[in-house]
């Protein structure tokens, strides 16, 4: 199922790193528990394989724990590690590592692709108000960048289809279709596998492939095509800063249309598709994020009506709060936090306030150069406000860590499952007819709270 990655985003949002040659010596000052407190920091400022890692087995255990068959242990597992990988790998590898420095930047002039290259990881507004770039450089830097956001489009496709995939993997690994079956809500093993429904989710799920496949490909051939010529026509100018900024490209159309709201406008402007480029590497940003779980939940509720009205039901019970949570909560809650320390005088050297009042912490970089400052005015030792430091930003970090493992981990994927058998246990009292071998779900025999999701 769709992971809380909103730590993804915020890691790197939170707190833009100065990178060294060298670690700092004071990290050699650790030891024991504060060792160990030292590489938790460090995985969660790590958006590599070990980021990779870490989430995928703190998502995938509780899942993990209840597991109501081999079949659903499978076909979670299946979910969770491509997921992962497609959250973590997919941007780096496809828009950072192929299309920016392997095939769109031959899309320029010997004399200057390294010029547009390196503008590609800053934002849009920074490149239009660059004056030290020429107008030609600039206009390539931008048709480049809504080029690979083009072509990235494999993501929230692959993202949409592994729903599908999952469910064709079920069939082909175990023969099984039937969602009741998979998931072990019979306990006395009557649910039997329909024939017919099998051929159903078979066929549904080569469609949906097939589908992506060619957007897939759609996708990267116009990203292609706008990084190549999108700098010679300002129709085409104006379509790139649209991809990257449609939320901005939207509120102005309403402005001209005589809409006038500063709060919608503004609201509109923070929907961004461009990538972060915080660290002069393009990395999925919290707008992909947003369109990317979004995407997933429809696909997720989409397969799972192949399977059954019971699978459809779990769906839209549990992914909604997961996918708010990603989007929104995680951040919610982690800003809440630290306000809540702030507010009670707490880590007053490791709280960060900008001039508007917003609060954040360093990163763990930056942790010896505020030890050094905070001892130098207190006149204590740098290797102990260094210690103090290093618990501080555990503690902070960990606390949000842990409300997404036990409430959105553990506790959700139990309510789910437990609900979920709760609803087949009141479906087989009514007597229900539909309850076996479900090959279509009647959406007026819905309740009312998922009609609205028919589509």
């Amino acid at each position: 199922m769709l992971k809380v990655k909103q730590n993804l985003i915020n890691n790197k949002t939170n707190s833009q790193t100065s990178f060294k040659s060298k670690e700092d010596v004071l990290f050699k000052t650790l030891d024991g528990g504060l060792k160990v407190a030292d590489l938790f920091i460090k995985s969660q400022e790590n958006l590599s394989s070990t980021r990779f890692i870490q989430d995928t087995a703190t998502n995938w255990a509780p899942k993990a724990i209840f597991a109501r068959s081999k079949e659903d242990f499978a076909e979670m597992s299946f979910l969770e590690f491509l997921e992962s990988g497609i959250f973590y790998f997919a941007s780096p590898l496809l828009g950072e590592k192929l299309f920016r420095n392997k095939i769109f930047k031959n899309f320029h002039p010997k004399d200057i692709k390294e010029q547009v290259n390196v503008q590609i990881p800053k934002k849009l507004s920074e490149i239009v108000k660059n004056t030290e770039i020429s107008p030609d450089i600039a206009k390539r830097a931008i048709s480049s960048k809504a080029g690979i956001v083009l072509a990235c489009a494999a993501v929230p496709i692959a993202e949409y289809t592994l729903s599908f995939a999952k469910n064709l993997f079920t069939l082909k690994t175990f023969n099984k279709s039937n969602f009741n079956s998979i998931a072990n809500l019979d306990k006395n093993n009557n649910e039997t596998e329909d024939k017919a429904q099998q051929e159903k989710v078979e066929k549904s799920s080569k469609k949906q492939l097939k589908k992506a496949a060619i957007m897939t490909a759609a996708g990267i051939a116009a990203g292609g095509a706008l990084a190549f010529f999108g700098h010679k026509s300002d129709k085409l100018q104006k379509l790139s800063k649209g991809i990257l900024e449609p939320g901005q490209a939207l509120a102005n159309g309403l402005e001209k249309l005589g809409l006038k709201n500063e709060k919608v406008k503004n609201t509109l402007g923070k929907f961004s598709l461009d990538f972060d480029g915080s660290y002069g590497k393009l990395a999925l940003s919290k707008g992909q994020l947003a369109l990317t779980a979004i995407l997933g939940l429809f696909g997720y509720s989409n397969a799972a009506k192949d399977r059954g009205k019971l699978d459809f039901y779990e769906v839209w019970t549990r992914v909604p709060l997961v996918v708010f949570y990603t989007i929104f909560g995680g951040e919610l809650f982690e800003k809440g936090f630290l306000k809540i320390l702030d507010k009670k005088n707490k880590f007053q050297d490791l709280i960060q306030k900008d001039s508007l009042g917003k609060i954040s912490i360093p990163s763990r970089q930056q942790l010896p150069e505020i030890a050094k400052t905070v001892s130098k005015k207190n006149g204590t030792q740098v290797a102990d406000e260094f210690k103090k430091l290093v618990k501080q930003k555990t503690f902070a970090t960990a606390v949000p860590y842990a409300f997404s493992l036990l409430f959105m981990g553990v506790s959700l994927s139990a309510i789910t499952r437990l609900w979920t058998q709760f609803r087949y246990n009141q479906m087989k009292k009514e007597g229900s007819g539909e309850i076996n071998n479900q090959t279509a779900i009647n959406f007026q025999k819905l309740p009312k709270e998922f009609r609205a999701f028919q589509k």
